[in-house]
């Protein structure tokens, strides 16, 4: 891990340049792989399956047998981690439903919102590194929360073609119609295009790596509603006087370790704190089975020595953390400074690690400093809001003039002679 001292904040943001590759140098070969997809379909799926993940599975769908043994392989101690999480996940989410409200607007006019479930959601659920079988939890509660009627999964198989068992215990508990055996940039052309065995779907969800996240987007751009960018994984910690450089460090490896292009970075005025976080970063390291991985993502470690608060604040609100631990004295008092961030962890004892597993708010977060503009995934996401109106005919009568001046102002006749045709006097 570095430690810089603050100077002003481009330089520090500078210094803080996530570890990406340029999203033009990912373009060309997303764009090759979706045209192939669209040509050749599961015969494309299947070819790129083997090329990036080295597998060569039976079928691209996983079959009821095969979810029925994964149930068999999980630990039923685990089985119970992933219920109360279910669980935790389910109260949270469903807290988000808003019960349609009519407002008149004005004595006749009747206006109200509705959300409408999405029918067909993808969940993009990566398993190239590590089985992460909590993406399947933080997305497909969700979908089932607000009643989407498809739900499917793609993810990349092992070199045996399987599976992760936790995976598919996974899908199989929360409510999962579908599961495919594909991942990478083809998994998300299927999703958005379609093949004879992947369906389309009419949202994509999930994180991934710059592959997936570029995929994503490219997708977007011809018309497939994403859930957000969610790309390489991120932590920023503030910490002062009354923080835990052990907490901290611990931290900061939970990030690493997700891969080499993750970044962890820490905030305090405290040089010593920042030197007490590098000790235990290097003691803690040893003993983790990700080790090399972990070292590669430090490289894009940093602890910035920030002096004066308003510093601070604005270095971690131009950042815009996908996560963001507040390890200070008033963590609800600094909470109140944050304008852009994914998903707030507020004190000493709030580890990123709950809110990945089993807190109960979502882990799928924008990155990359999207955080500026985009929220994480949340019921919302799986639903459209409709809007819906009601005008009598005296409310007509009321709001019509107002309508036919502004469509004059506009130049819109046929806008204006709608309102007007409606208000003549019936023979």
């Amino acid at each position: 891990m570095r430690i810089f001292d603050y100077t002003d904040l481009k330089t520090t943001l500078e210094l803080l340049s996530r570890p990406t590759q340029k999203q033009e140098q990912i373009e060309p070969l997303v764009n090759d792989i979706f045209a192939d997809i669209r040509k050749r379909g599961d015969e494309a799926l299947a070819e790129y399956t083997l090329k990036f993940d080295g597998a060569s599975p039976e079928a691209i769908k996983v079959s009821s047998k095969e979810i029925k043994e994964a149930k068999k392989k999980v630990k039923p101690e685990l089985k119970e981690a992933i219920d109360k999480a279910i669980e935790n996940i389910e109260l949270f989410h469903a807290s988000q439903k808003i019960e349609p409200k009519m407002i008149g607007t004005m004595p006749g006019i009747y206006c109200w919102q509705k959300g409408v479930p999405i029918e067909k959601v993808g969940l993009y659920i990566p398993g190239g590194s590590a089985p992460l079988f909590s993406s399947v939890l933080m997305l497909a509660v969700p979908a089932r929360v607000a009643g989407c009627k498809e739900i499917i999964i793609c993810t990349p198989p092992d070199s045996n073609g399987n599976i992760n068992p936790v995976i598919l215990y996974a899908a199989s508990v929360t409510g999962v119609t579908k599961i495919f055996k594909a991942g990478g940039i083809q998994a998300v052309g299927a999703m958005a295009y379609g093949t004879k065995s992947v369906p389309k779907v009419d949202k994509i969800f999930g994180p991934g790596n710059q592959y997936v996240t570029t995929a994503k987007q490219i997708a977007a751009k011809e018309g497939m509603a994403i859930d957000l960018p969610a790309g390489p994984s991120e932590v920023m910690i503030v910490a002062d006087e009354s923080a835990e450089p052990a907490f901290i460090a611990a931290d900061m490896l939970s990030q690493a370790e997700h891969g080499g292009d993750s970044q962890s970075v820490l905030l305090t005025a405290s040089k010593q704190i920042a030197e007490a976080v590098k000790k235990e970063i290097n003691r803690q390291k040893e003993n983790l089975s990700r080790r090399s991985i972990i070292e590669e993502s430090l490289e894009y470690a940093a602890a910035i020595i920030v002096p004066e608060e308003k510093d601070l604040v604005d270095v971690m609100n131009d950042y815009a953390p996908e996560h963001l631990i507040l390890s200070v004295k008033d963590p609800e008092g600094m909470a109140e400074k944050v304008v852009n961030a994914g998903s707030v962890f507020l004190g000493n004892y709030s580890p990123e690690s709950v809110g990945d597993y089993a807190s109960g708010t979502n882990h799928t977060l924008p990155t990359n400093g999207f955080a500026k503009g985009w929220s994480g995934v949340s019921l919302d996401s799986f639903l459209k809001k409709i809007t819906f109106q009601k005008v009598s005919e005296a409310g007509l009568k009321k709001i019509g003039p107002y309508v036919e001046l502004m469509a004059e102002a506009e130049e819109l006749d046929a806008h204006m002679q709608a309102v007007r045709i409606r208000q003549r006097t019936k023979s």
